[in-house]
């Protein structure tokens, strides 16, 4: 496997990434926070873009949105009509987010709902909108990831895409003796997924790894 080495980070953004001027404003601030790591790269936000695009989503889900880059890219890649619904318990997060979203003139194609992301998400699949969105990006807390997952696939369609983010937790998922909390929800989640019959699925090593799950029809 190769190496993602800055010179060749370097190269794939320069040849192989389209990203806005605001969505490079917005990734600059970022990168500048203490918790940067927790926002996507740039590889994988172009990803996750050209996923929406592929699928012909309309509507998507960022359950775990920090200041809102993967939700600002998948933006891009909708329709006019198009919204995606962000969720985070962060109103400090939910500002820079929202600053950055209105500079890209995303204001009414992103609505966000700040507090926890399962009360939010639970709230859409009682208001009926089961198998309504297109698409959803899960990088929230992890051991809450089972739950979220759950809820996903409840509301996305069939045909749909699930994505979820640090499947690979640096590794750390690959070693049986590590018995973090957060290592053994993420490798009990693969597995599950990985004979989850309602899906189809494949781990892309990109980044942290992301898991690309496909509701069956």
């Amino acid at each position: 496997m190769l190496e993602m080495s800055e010179g060749v980070a370097e190269y794939v953004r320069q040849v192989g990434i389209d990203e806005p001027a605001p969505l490079a404003a917005l990734r600059a601030e970022t990168e500048n926070m203490e918790n940067a790591h927790w926002a996507s790269s740039p590889e994988q936000a172009a990803l996750l873009g050209f996923l929406a695009r592929l699928v012909g989503a309309r509507r998507a889900l960022d359950i775990g949105t920090f200041t809102g880059y993967s939700a600002l890219a998948v933006a891009y890649a909708l329709p006019p009509d198009g919204e995606v619904l962000a969720f985070d318990d962060s109103p400090d997060f939910a500002d820079i987010a929202r600053r950055h979203w209105g500079r890209a003139g995303m204001n009414d194609r992103i609505h966000l709902h700040v507090g926890p992301a399962t009360d939010g998400v639970a709230m859409l699949i009682a208001e009926g909108q089961a198998g309504t969105f297109d698409m959803a990006f899960i990088d929230a807390d992890k051991e809450g990831y089972d739950s979220y997952y759950e809820q996903a696939l409840q509301l996305v369609r069939p045909g749909g895409l699930i994505a979820l983010d640090n499947m690979l937790w640096k590794g750390s998922v690959a070693d049986p003796a590590n018995t973090n909390a957060q290592t053994v929800a993420l490798r009990a989640l693969t597995a599950k997924i990985s004979d989850d019959r309602r899906v189809d699925s494949c781990l892309v090593p990109i980044r942290d790894g992301l898991l690309l799950v496909r509701r069956r029809q």
